[in-house]
């Protein structure tokens, strides 16, 4: 299965360590522009219609998925490969952001 991560250059270089090939990126252009080559979703920001080979699963940092809470949304409501998964970044989880553990505790409704 094909991983691909988008996020602060630090967690970009761990994820590089075990295989994982990666994007980094500084703001919303950059975050926007990276989605949309590994979606090959809209138009990039500086060259057309990018497609490249689709990975299974996008790993977005917090803070990136912020910047592009959006394009995120609407591409996950699309229910469409890559599955997109929300890391906490380098500062730990953004206030207000469930964790994936209250996520599946929200929706089975058992606290284990």
């Amino acid at each position: 299965m094909k991983y691909f991560v988008i996020g602060e250059r630090e967690l970009v270089l761990a994820f590089a360590l075990v295989g994982v090939e990666g994007q980094a990126v500084a703001n919303r252009e950059e975050a926007l522009e990276s989605f949309h080559r590994v979606t090959g979703y809209g138009t990039s920001l500086t060259s057309g219609t990018i497609t490249v080979e689709c990975p299974k699963i996008l790993i977005l940092t917090e803070n990136v998925s912020v910047m592009i809470e959006d394009e995120v949304l609407e591409w996950q409501m699309k229910g469409e490969y890559p599955l997109i998964v929300e890391i906490p970044g380098l500062q730990g989880h953004l206030e207000g952001k469930k964790t994936l553990t209250d996520s599946i505790r929200e929706a089975i409704g058992i606290h284990v």
